[in-house]
């Protein structure tokens, strides 16, 4: 017979309570308290690069910028993340009774690793769903040259994919007003000592 370990549930101020005091970072889903895993080379790289992107396109515009500490609450599954980088749309919204957890995002962009995708591409990507204010998801790989995009339109929440592979694609996104090229966003990754998944 193999015996079953109890995972430990948290309530969201155990949780608060905890982070607040941590040197790690932690994300908080339904209920358990999950460390935030190491990112790569590549993985920083990729974040940084949309992040000087985007800021430089919104420069004037009314818009923050966010990247990888800042913590958002997803209300209708009461978990918290942080995603690699977010927009949002001034004025910025925050949990009632906190100063250090958005809640309005625009667009939320993900750097896929091997352990995070599926869940980033399933289950975090329903959570974000959730947010009213939430128009547009990218996924950006970090082994390959590909960027996916989820766009929101407005009919009955449909959902419309892109995919872009090509150095010279052009990311139009609809959530704000910004275009960059492919080429840009990989400027300095070095995809060809990634070695290929197992």
């Amino acid at each position: 017979m193999i015996a079953q370990v109890e995972t430990k549930t948290y309530t969201a101020e155990e949780y608060l309570e905890l982070e607040i005091n941590s040197e790690e970072r932690h994300e908080f889903i339904n209920g358990e308290i999950v460390l935030m895993a190491g990112s790569t080379l590549n993985h920083n790289e990729l974040a940084g690069s949309l992040m000087l992107l985007l800021r430089l396109a919104l420069r004037g515009k009314s818009y923050h910028t966010f990247i990888s500490n800042q913590r958002l609450w997803i209300p209708l599954f009461n978990n918290y993340t942080y995603p690699d980088v977010m927009v949002v749309a001034r004025p910025i919204e925050l949990q009632l009774g906190r100063t250090d957890t958005i809640t309005n995002p625009v667009l939320i962009a993900e750097v896929l690793s091997k352990s995070t995708k599926a869940y980033d591409r399933d289950d975090k990507f329903a959570a974000y769903r959730s947010i009213p204010s939430f128009q547009e998801y990218l996924l950006i790989d970090q082994y390959r040259l590909q960027v996916q995009q989820y766009s929101k339109t407005e009919a009955n929440n449909k959902w419309i994919f892109s995919e872009y592979s090509c150095a010279g694609d052009r990311v139009a996104l609809t959530s704000i007003p910004v275009e960059f090229v492919v080429a840009d966003l990989y400027e300095n990754i070095e995809l060809d000592v990634i070695p290929n998944p197992a």
